[in-house]
């Protein structure tokens, strides 16, 4: 599997949007942010939903720890006193639970969803209830390593392109990725990259 971050494909990207050339020269290239593919990650992503990096991941630590083994069938065993001593959500422990539930009855593989395309992956995983657009784009960015994805609805990312761009809607960003086909995931690493150094944050893996 090819990494998203290499040196052809910022040679590319660079050759398409001096943008990049711009965060590269005062940045220096994006890290090549990765996972190992799988229901633990996924989890995590789906922890990540709408708060920080940093207070997902102590709420993972905590239910991870809380756990004999991160597996579907103990998530599934955990009650909802159980769930909120760990500090997750309502709304979250019904999505790790309907996840739980759809790997276990062998509705989805998520080992098999490599030998899929992006739009193929996306249909999969959108099934589940609690996964949308942006926790697929994460899971195929950093999971997969796919090259053509852009996270639309990453906070982050439309702070960055915003910053530097000419580019105040939605609609407009949207646009303006197209042109970055088909190494959009590269484009999303540089915007994150530029994003966190300029505000001086170090991520959470």
């Amino acid at each position: 599997m090819k990494k998203i971050v290499n040196r052809e494909d910022i040679k590319e990207l660079i050759r398409i949007d001096q943008t990049f050339a711009f965060i590269n020269s005062k940045y220096g290239p994006p890290p090549n942010w990765s996972r190992p593919q799988g229901f633990l990650s996924l989890s995590k992503i789906i922890l990540e939903q709408q708060i920080s990096l940093a207070a997902a991941n102590a709420h993972f630590l905590k239910l991870s720890g809380y756990m004999s083994g991160f597996t579907p069938s103990n998530i599934l065993k955990l009650t909802d006193e159980e769930m909120r001593i760990c500090q997750i959500s309502r709304q979250k422990s019904k999505y790790l639970r309907e996840l739980s539930a759809t790997i276990l009855e062998g509705v989805i593989d998520l080992h098999g969803l490599s030998k899929l395309n992006e739009t193929e992956v996306k249909k999969q995983l959108t099934r589940i209830k609690g996964i949308g657009d942006w926790t697929t784009d994460i899971y195929l960015m950093f999971c997969l390593q796919a090259k053509n994805t852009f996270p639309i609805g990453d906070i982050a990312v439309i702070k960055a392109v915003k910053e530097l761009y000419h580019v105040k809607t939605m609609k407009e960003v949207a646009l303006l990725s197209e042109n970055w086909r088909p190494f959009r995931s590269l484009a999303t690493y540089y915007f994150w990259h530029y994003y966190l150094c300029k505000r001086s944050k170090t991520p959470e893996s």
